[in-house]
């Protein structure tokens, strides 16, 4: 079986967009959970999480940055060709029963982590305010679809290009200290963007979840490869979340395990080793 690209998009240099036909698991789809896909034969698995469904239409939709040999093949794929696998949908939903304000809050890539988030609890009936951060105007993304889904949209820029200047969690201690309150702040983005959300939000006592993205490979829990201490405990990312208490993380692990592979992920990109037999990589 294949899937097929419906709908390809560049949202900026960076980034680009895909609609993928793939009905069950469009029909079963929930923010928060994650696909892991193959381009073909010759490809690594990689998982990305799902930016949004249609159970009509029967799609789902990843939104793809280009830092790697995969994604850079990735981007060649074009619509009406197909991918080999797109498995899921995997991880746990994000918990958002009971939400009634909540503060959701992307950084980069990670606001399309969000938008799913905010969509779902705009859905349900929340009081939902997004506040998003880029490097700059260029960077920016999905800012239309997330006024659609916000009572207040917030964009910022680190050179203030696009909305108001500063960092995301500039935005999210004004509103804290005006005396706005929040019965939880999502935070998805860069690692040390969410963890001084959490140590903002900690400060006012204030339930913070954030979505965790380690290196995984299996996506079923079986490698162990996306371990994440959460509590003093080790949990799989893939299985039991990816999203967990962000005031229970050991942050400085995570930050020392996503170091790891940096050397490897430069030299995969320039010798195409994940991809051999293809393109003359081998």
């Amino acid at each position: 079986m294949s899937y097929k690209v419906i709908t390809k998009k560049v949202l900026n240099p960076q980034i680009f967009l895909m609609e993928v036909e793939a009905p069950l698991i469009a029909r079963k789809a929930e923010p928060g959970q994650f696909i892991i896909l193959r381009i073909d034969e010759y490809g690594e698995r990689v998982p990305f999480t799902i930016a949004d469904f249609d159970r009509e239409k029967g799609t789902v939709t990843i939104i793809v940055q280009i830092v790697g040999k995969t994604t850079q093949d990735l981007a060649k794929v074009e619509e009406g060709e197909t991918l080999l696998d797109f498995a899921g949908p995997l991880g746990m939903p994000t918990p958002l029963d009971g939400i009634k304000k909540v503060a959701v809050i992307g950084g980069g890539l990670g606001t399309a982590i969000a938008y799913p988030q905010a969509k779902k609890l705009h859905k349900l009936g929340a009081d939902v305010t997004v506040i998003t951060g880029f490097r700059n105007e260029e960077l920016v993304i999905l800012e239309d679809e997330l006024k659609e889904v916000s009572d207040r949209l917030i964009v910022t820029t680190d050179d203030g290009s696009n909305g108001t200047k500063g960092f995301v969690t500039d935005r999210l201690r004004e509103l804290l200290e005006a005396g706005e309150s929040f019965d939880e702040v999502i935070a998805i983005g860069p690692l040390i963007m969410m963890k001084l959300v959490c140590d903002l939000t900690k400060e006012y006592g204030i339930k913070t979840t954030v979505s965790m993205n380690p290196v995984m490979i299996d996506g079923t829990g079986m490698c162990g490869g996306c371990r994440v201490i959460v509590g003093g405990e080790t949990k799989f990312a893939c299985v039991d979340g990816p999203d967990f208490d962000g005031h229970l993380i050991d942050w400085d692990s995570a930050m020392k395990r996503s170091r790891m592979f940096k050397t490897y992920e430069k030299q995969s990109c320039e010798s195409g080793h994940c991809r051999i037999g293809r393109d003359n990589n081998a």
